[in-house]
């Protein structure tokens, strides 16, 4: 069982973590990597469900399922 201070220092790690890969410069140098770049000739299905995660992604209050 977790102490409540390790608690404490996990969720503000996880709070970290998340601050910072949600920041603008992390987001840009992401799209820099290849890994990170979708490909221009992936079908229409799933070039539509990235669109639909994007959208999804910058509404952060949308009230969708996780």
């Amino acid at each position: 069982m977790m102490t409540r201070d390790k608690a404490e220092k996990g969720e503000r790690l996880a709070a970290e973590v998340r601050r910072q890969l949600g920041a603008e410069t992390m987001t840009r140098f992401l799209h820099t990597l290849p890994a990170f770049r979708p490909e221009t000739d992936i079908p229409n299905r799933f070039r539509e469900l990235l669109d639909r995660l994007d959208r999804l992604e910058s509404n952060p209050g949308g009230g969708g399922q996780r």
